[in-house]
């Protein structure tokens, strides 16, 4: 079968409940989305409002506090809320992403080349007795490896250890800098293999119909071309140019003609992050507008589908900044419906 453009984009926001709220409890999105891009603290939060019927930011900072969700560098090399029992694994698969990112890394710098059974041997003793802050660790590495800078020591541990953002990082509106701890020991759990071939059918649940080269953008890890055609439970579409996505065996595909209110999300959303054209709900244009010196220059606007503007925090209150074409009058409508429902959560 092959699918439109517009059927793949509605068949997207689908899976990503952007058609249609849901009914899902945090934890129970977080988990269907396979984590939160939560790079900066506001985002996750915005991606659950945007989807979610009803949304109690404080449920994310007792999920944080109690240790059901977690703050951890895990696909793409990028900060991820995810629940407990996916962080481990998750770490675990995505080593080649973090491994890459030592060997590249101008933060990192020297670092890199300090003897790495050491470095993890020294990092571990040194979080034994509790969370450390960053700067605290880089410190303290350098009473052992006095040859390397401080902030460069830091930066290799998060990279090296699947090391939690303690809170108050994260929390609704929590205030503090960045405190580690090892997972393993945050969360009290082992460490844990990844089911890779179960990894991908979860993707494919919130993100699909993809390529092998759509779970590479969305996670970093490469080489699964191989993983994705040797598994002969999924089926095979094809996009609009002919191009060959898998699925899993009776998931829904969205019509068409199904609509897609306006929305708003923060600076960065998997929605667009996971594929790996960046097309199937932002065209050039739109992420040209959307795109900075050093990244996303704000939050975003979508309507029919696609990225069409832009917004940010003002004084605590939503204001639009641009769109890149006149919304229509339900658009208009639907747009400050969700204004009102974003400063309803600013507010809390």
């Amino acid at each position: 079968m092959r699918l439109s453009a517009r059927r793949l984009n509605r068949t997207l926001l689908q899976r990503q409940h952007l058609l249609s709220r849901t009914d899902a409890t945090p934890h129970h999105l977080v988990r269907h989305l396979v984590g939160l891009q939560a790079q900066e603290n506001l985002p996750p939060y915005l991606s659950l409002a945007a989807r979610l019927t009803s949304f109690d930011p404080d449920e994310v900072t007792a999920g944080l506090e109690e240790r059901s969700l977690v703050r951890l560098l895990t696909m793409r090399g990028t900060v991820h809320l995810l629940v407990a029992a996916d962080a481990l694994p998750l770490r675990a698969w995505t080593t080649p992403v973090h491994e890459r990112e030592i060997r590249v890394s101008q933060a990192i710098g020297a670092a890199r080349d300090v003897d790495r059974e050491e470095f993890r041997a020294r990092l571990s003793a040194l979080l034994a007795d509790g969370p450390m802050p960053q700067k605290a660790i880089g410190v303290a590495l350098a009473e052992h490896f006095p040859d390397v800078p401080p902030t460069q020591l830091g930066q290799l541990a998060r990279s090296v250890a699947p090391l939690v953002q303690c809170p108050p990082r994260g929390t609704w509106k929590g205030s503090g800098g960045v405190v580690y701890q090892h997972a393993d020991r945050w969360l009290g759990l082992p460490a844990a293999e990844p089911d890779v071939e179960e990894i991908v059918r979860r993707y494919l649940r919130a993100y699909g119909p993809a390529s092998a080269a759509d779970v590479t953008a969305w996670s970093g890890v490469t080489g699964l071309a191989a993983v994705v055609k040797s598994m002969d439970d999924l089926v095979t579409l094809e996009d609009s140019k002919g191009k060959l996505l898998y699925d899993l065996p009776g998931m829904e595909l969205a019509d068409e003609d199904d609509e897609a209110p306006v929305r708003l999300l923060g600076q960065y959303d998997n929605v667009w992050l996971s594929h790996a054209g960046r097309d199937r709900v932002t065209d050039p244009e739109s992420r040209k507008l959307w795109m900075g010196v050093n990244g996303g220059q704000a939050s975003t606007v979508f309507a029919d589908g696609m990225l069409v503007g832009l917004w940010r925090v003002t004084d605590g209150r939503v204001e639009i900044l641009d769109t890149l074409r006149t919304l229509t009058r339900r658009e208009r409508s639907e747009l400050a419906d969700e204004v009102d429902r974003v400063n309803a959560l600013l507010d809390r």
